[in-house]
């Protein structure tokens, strides 16, 4: 058993910690912006809450956190209060925030000054992913860290990889994120299609699922797709956040997006029609509501 902070409770975070408690048995205490949920988590799991990072830090052997973005990461690690000026020598941070690659890099060097570890740990999975306890969480950073990680990453985890040095992490979400914005546009085009020409969407899909169509988007979304219905994970927001990431990156390695780019812009005509939350399947939204003008 170790003793685990874990700092962001949100949608993903939420059942994370629980699993850190639940699934690994260990020491568990979070923080969370919102101190109402902090105190609903512990009355759920047990554990403790803190007031701030640094007290959540304070003697722990792991600290995760799981944030909405590169400043919201700064504020709860090296910022006032922050997680980083609490942490004992020797505590490693893993970081299961969707960020970039620089902040990764910047804080794994903070943490190396202070003697502690750093891994960037971004999760794909979703929120079902998160709360089954099975999400995907591609890890960068130094291999005695990880190696001492894995095994409590590994308790809401169905797969943990090292994928390389610092920032390697963030960089394999990108990628994660790349492949999702095509595969959504593609399946929304198709069963945009399949309808307009008057075809039995489901017959279609039990034609096609088995073939190199097949897609996990196509498994657990084409029903809701066709049944305009978004309200079932990763919302609009959150992807745009990503791929202005994969964008930002792309522009500073020399890398082309151009589908990317275009989905996008997509998704920020879904915001225009008030899709923020709804989630990344509404793509599908866009097609159809173009031929009601």
């Amino acid at each position: 058993m170790a003793k685990v902070a874990f700092i962001g409770l949100g949608v993903m975070g939420y059942p994370m910690a629980g699993y850190l408690k639940t699934k690994g048995g260990h020491d568990v205490t979070v923080y969370n912006r919102t101190t109402a949920k902090a105190e609903r988590w512990t009355a759920e799991f047990g554990g403790s809450f803190a007031r701030t990072p640094k007290e959540a830090a304070a003697g722990c052997d792991f600290v995760f956190a799981c944030v909405g973005n590169d400043e919201d990461l700064r504020s709860v690690t090296t910022g006032e209060n922050g997680a980083f000026h609490g942490l004992k020598e020797g505590a490693i941070f893993v970081d299961n925030t969707t960020a970039s690659a620089d902040v990764a890099r910047e804080l794994h060097a903070a943490a190396r000054e202070k003697g502690c570890g750093f891994i960037d740990a971004p999760v794909s999975g979703g929120q079902a992913g998160a709360e089954n306890g099975v999400l995907t969480v591609m890890c960068g950073g130094d291999a005695e860290d990880f190696d001492k990680a894995k095994p409590v990453i590994e308790c809401f985890a169905k797969f943990v990889g090292l994928m390389g040095d610092s920032g390697a992490g963030q960089l394999t979400k990108m990628v994660n994120q790349i492949c999702i914005a095509g595969l959504v546009q593609g399946l929304s085009e198709a069963i945009h299609f399949a309808k307009k020409a008057e075809l039995d969407v489901e017959k279609v899909i039990s034609a096609v699922r088995g073939g190199a169509a097949q897609s996990w988007q196509m498994e657990n979304r084409w029903e809701t797709m066709r049944d305009s219905e978004f309200e079932f994970g990763f919302a609009v927001d959150w992807m745009r956040k990503d791929l202005g990431i994969c964008l930002q990156t792309a522009n500073e390695t020399g890398a082309r997006l151009p589908v990317t780019a275009l989905v996008d812009q997509f998704y920020a005509e879904v915001q225009s029609m008030g899709g923020n939350r709804w989630d990344t399947s509404s793509l599908i939204a866009r097609l159809e509501n173009a031929e009601r003008k």
